[in-house]
């Protein structure tokens, strides 16, 4: 079996005292080292006490309690957002009524590795619904042909079974649903395939429920209709409304990039920018780490590229190494062997808790970004920092070295840089906003005049 460290299973609640905790047993006694979330919408039925208290005997087993029944599709969005907030890297979301059946959560991994989407499939088998009545086996497979021929969705689009790769997906893409309701399942997976990320499908069969009744009303189902019909209109009026803008945060351009072949200036840029890496910036770095940070900290390398700079600091301190392209990934585990802990995520939307480091840090990140969403960064540096903890961010500015080179060769060595630091009261006011202060500052001949060095302090 695969190293399945940081997947969560993620089950909503209403109503399921009869299902949860058989439920609950039958997923760990698959010995997958799964973690669970249940989310209950103050069932009336004694299902909340009996998730507190599994909970309670389980390490492994979570707990989310709402103030009342707010929507599947709300409690899907809570679900995911609890699931990146905690640093999750992959998450299966399954209904507690046992027309999901555990037995097939193995089955998602098989494909997880390529895919960022999974998905088990009712419509792949000839007769996967043996027990399901005639009316609700038409309002399933009505549903199904709407999607299939107005949204383009050649997938089951209407079930809640399904693994997503969050350590790949943009925490953000899940803004652009709208759904509270069941029409969630649907337009949630709209948006992710216009935004073009890879989506496959397994089969399975679905009996009926095990215990209680389907919680899908005849207003739900005109309300799915409704929205369906909307979306459809959108798509053929205005799509751009779905799509995830980030100029800086695709991973493809920076997979070409970091592709040391083929990528730009050829093998004559790899040979100047590793010596720059190693010689100029590499000391640098190391330089205001050791100033800044106890060895032995917990720290974030938000942005970390091919690594070569975390040489020397992955043997004084625990680092952590994030990324949006598997390619830079890849040649930082080349680089830095001994450390584990690297992961693919946006730095727009962090994929850890609050206070989870000492520090963080990055270099050679910011110009890459407009000025709004460096605020959104540092913001984010901040929440994941301990109170008191430092960042360290190293910014080319509009009067270095490197900046002015670039410019006079007019060649394009990298992905487009937004936002080059103006001063030092520029930078100030963007920290503010991030409620950071500014602690050091410095621009000199330590990294030959081409960064801007500058501590934050939260």
């Amino acid at each position: 079996m695969k190293d399945l460290k940081k997947v969560l299973v993620f089950i909503p609640t209403y109503n399921e005292r009869e299902n949860v905790e058989a439920m609950c047993s039958q997923i760990l006694t698959l010995e997958l080292g799964l973690d669970i979330l249940f989310l209950d919408d103050n069932s009336t039925d004694g299902t909340g006490a009996i998730i507190k208290d599994l909970a309670g005997k389980h390490p492994n087993v979570h707990a989310v309690f709402r103030a009342g029944k707010l929507g599947v599709g709300s409690a899907h969005l809570d679900g995911i957002r609890w699931a990146y907030d905690h640093g999750y890297e992959r998450l299966i979301t399954m209904d507690c009524d046992f027309t999901h059946s555990p037995g097939y959560l193995s089955h998602f991994f098989t494909y997880s590795d390529e895919y960022d989407v999974v998905i088990g499939s009712r419509y792949l088998l000839k007769d996967s619904l043996p027990d399901w009545n005639i009316p609700r086996k038409f309002l399933t497979h009505t549903g199904h042909f709407m999607t299939r021929y107005l949204l383009g969705i050649k997938y089951d689009a209407t079930g809640a079974f399904r693994l997503y790769r969050l350590d790949r997906i943009p925490r953000q893409i899940f803004d652009r649903v709208r759904s509270k309701g069941y029409s969630f399942f649907f337009e949630s997976l709209y948006v992710l395939q216009i935004n073009n990320f890879r989506i496959t499908e397994f089969p399975i069969t679905l009996p009926a429920r095990t215990y209680g009744h389907s919680k899908m009303s005849m207003g739900e189902a005109f309300n799915s209709a409704r929205l369906l019909a909307g979306l459809y209109a959108k798509t053929v009026t205005d799509k751009k409304q779905y799509l995830l803008t980030l100029p800086a945060s695709r991973p493809e351009e920076w997979d070409k990039y970091w592709d040391r072949k083929t990528g730009p200036g050829g093998f004559a840029y790899d040979v100047v920018s590793a010596f720059y890496r190693k010689f100029i910036i590499r000391p640098a770095v190391n330089y205001f780490i050791q100033k800044h940070f106890s060895p032995g900290q917990n720290l974030l390398h938000a942005g970390c590229g091919s690594g070569r700079t975390d040489i020397d600091i992955n043997k004084k301190f625990s680092v952590t190494a994030l990324d949006i392209s598997p390619r830079a990934l890849s040649l930082y585990r080349g680089f830095n062997r001994d450390n584990p802990r690297v992961i693919r995520g946006d730095i727009l939307h962090i994929p850890f808790e609050d206070g989870r480091f000492d520090g963080a840090y990055n270099v050679g990140v910011m110009e890459h970004f407009s000025e709004e969403d460096i605020g959104r960064i540092l913001s984010e540096l901040g929440r994941i920092i301990k109170p008191g903890g430092k960042i360290l961010v190293f910014w080319p500015p509009e009067f270095g070295l490197s900046v002015r080179a670039l410019k006079m060769i007019k060649v394009k060595l990298h992905p487009d840089e937004l936002t080059l630091a103006k001063s030092r009261s520029h930078i100030e006011a963007i920290g503010v906003k991030a409620d950071l202060k500014i602690v050091d500052y410095y621009f000199g001949l330590r990294d030959l005049f081409t960064q801007v060095a500058i501590v934050f302090k939260k």
